[in-house]
């Protein structure tokens, strides 16, 4: 079965070229496009995409806030923030709005297609260059939020934000999956969280 892709871009130019980037590969079904948050806000719970890639930096409404809006409605959709920025800020942002994966918009052809296939599978897909910064911050401050958890709580978190699945993290800590399900799930009650990007945002700041 197809993935099911929606877009959200506001300059045509780009909107078209990432359609095109998509477009022709059997593994994706386009189900729609949109300039603005606010069109998407109207249309994109009808639409029932699998995968949503947004813009951040759109004409009134911001792309974080339309995820953030748009989440609720559809948890089961993942959103993937497209943009011309890699500032820890925004990353957080965007996170804690919703969104499951982030990359730059001059990633290639190549990385587009995969990051909504992992990010359909249950990954969280960042740029290279995101994904270092992300993993900086843990080398330089952790949040206050932090004391909650214990030593080995912190390392699934740390493997959680690189986007490791739970079986990645298991391998790489050598615990049995049930094991690294209650690790999270007490991340999740000490952080007071319901997901992951939002233990991940909750967790890391700078």
């Amino acid at each position: 079965m197809s993935i099911r892709v929606s877009i959200i871009e506001d300059d045509a130019a780009l909107r078209k070229a990432i359609l095109e980037r998509i477009d022709g590969d059997r593994r994706f079904e386009i189900v729609s496009d949109y300039a603005s948050a606010e069109a998407a806000m109207k249309q994109l719970p009808q639409d029932q995409p699998d995968v949503v890639l947004s813009d951040i930096n759109l004409p009134g409404m911001s792309g974080i806030d339309c995820v953030r809006n748009l989440k609720p409605q559809m948890p089961k959709t993942q959103f993937v923030m497209l943009t011309v920025y890699e500032d820890s800020e925004r990353i957080f942002q965007a996170l804690t709005a919703g969104a499951t994966g982030y990359l730059v918009k001059r990633a290639s052809r190549s990385e587009l297609l995969d990051a909504i296939v992992s990010v359909h599978r249950g990954e969280s897909p960042m740029s290279s260059g995101i994904a270092r910064k992300i993993v900086a911050s843990f080398q330089r401050t952790e949040s206050a939020e932090a004391d909650k958890l214990s030593p080995r709580e912190k390392q699934v978190i740390e493997l959680l934000a690189q986007g490791f699945l739970y079986k990645e993290i298991a391998d790489q800590l050598q615990l049995s999956i049930p094991t690294v399900n209650g690790y999270i799930r007490s991340i999740y009650e000490k952080l007071q969280v319901h997901s992951r990007s939002q233990a991940v945002a909750k967790f890391l700041r700078i």
